[in-house]
């Protein structure tokens, strides 16, 4: 009976996907000043495709995820900058031409692209042209008094002439920085460019998080843990086993934050990021079967998770970024790698 209902609430997750994609391939992105985003108004952004695509990998076998990731494809392939850099807005938005590329973006986008096997450009020059004396990747494509071997990243940067005043009221009136260094930023890259003597920095920087309890403030956009651990497990998941120091300490922080409904943290968002996350970490109990039941409860009758929820936003939340459509594509995410993980445990038994 569970294998039939995370068979029809997947089949409903991603119709209500394929009928909510808009035609360019973009999904919605709502932007807001509060954490329930009761007060909001849509924003034309590339992070939210880029991300609702990663979660529907596991689901290609699907034809309407093939259309849907067809259509994200052609998207961010028109949203491709110099160098192979992405911005967090589509060239429709009003920010583009203000807004710098980053980092985050960039690699969000060039995961998605690699793993459809689509042409893209080599942009780790450019990436890697982007880091501070210690090794880490600062997060924005700007500029910065430093030499810089990268001609790409001189012409990406050399953009805020073109709009000096804005730009500089972009830098003073956001909770940006041109020396941001984030810890999602640097985990992503490191699961895009792999584990190498130049990002053994990023996983020692991930690793000190973890350790020393830091996964609540250690990145200016992204500041719910439950987040972090997500993208953190990500690495681990695809083969970066130097991480396993931190697995435990990660597994035993979420399971802490379960709820007598068998939920985590405070909202089907934080409970789909917990499932994946434990999943990706290799954790297997009951706690995982009743939660994929919570989840399943959750589901509207749309076919989608319709609490917006806050997904990334500044350090003071002055802009949150959330939708429907981010909340549904990570739970269609967590109830394919469950379902994943039922089917190899059944087969070893």
């Amino acid at each position: 009976m569970m294998n039939l209902d995370i068979d029809n609430s997947i089949k409903n997750g991603v119709l209500y996907l394929y009928d909510h994609q808009l035609p360019n391939g973009e999904f919605c992105c709502y932007i807001s000043a509060d954490d329930e985003m009761k007060m909001c108004v849509t924003h034309s952004n590339v992070f939210p495709t880029s991300l609702i695509a990663y979660s529907l990998l596991n689901l290609r076998s699907i034809p309407e995820v093939n259309e849907i990731l067809e259509k994200c494809a052609a998207f961010l392939q028109y949203h491709i900058m110099r160098g192979g850099a992405w911005n967090n807005f589509t060239v429709l938005n009003p920010l583009f031409p203000i807004c710098p590329p980053d980092v985050d973006n960039t690699v969000c986008a060039s995961l998605v692209l690699q793993k459809l096997g689509k042409p893209s450009i080599d942009n780790s020059g450019l990436i890697l042209a982007n880091r501070t004396t210690k090794g880490l990747l600062y997060t924005w494509f700007t500029l910065r008094p430093k030499l810089n071997p990268s001609k790409n990243y001189w012409l990406l940067s050399l953009r805020e002439f073109k709009h000096p005043i804005k730009t500089f009221l972009f830098w003073r009136n956001t909770e940006a920085s041109r020396y941001d260094v984030d810890a999602v930023v640097n985990a992503n890259a490191l699961l895009y460019l792999g584990l190498n003597e130049k990002t053994i920095v990023m996983l020692n920087y991930m690793i000190e998080i973890i350790s020393s309890e830091r996964e609540g403030d250690c990145d200016s956009w992204y500041r719910n843990p439950f987040t972090i651990y997500y993208f953190f497990s990500r690495n681990y998941k695809a083969g970066i086993k130097e991480l396993a120091p931190i697995v435990k300490l990660m597994t035993d922080r979420i399971l802490h934050n379960i709820k007598p409904d068998n939920s985590f943290g405070e909202s089907v968002l934080d409970t789909a990021l917990s499932i994946i996350s434990l999943i990706n970490c290799n954790h297997d109990s009951i706690v995982l079967d009743q939660a994929i039941k919570y989840l399943i409860e959750q589901q509207n009758r749309s076919g989608g998770w319709i609490r917006r929820g806050v997904y990334y936003g500044g350090p003071k939340k002055r802009t949150t970024f959330g939708s429907e459509e981010m909340t549904t594509g990570f739970c269609l995410e967590a109830l394919a790698l469950y379902k994943i993980h039922k089917g190899k445990q059944n087969n070893e038994n």
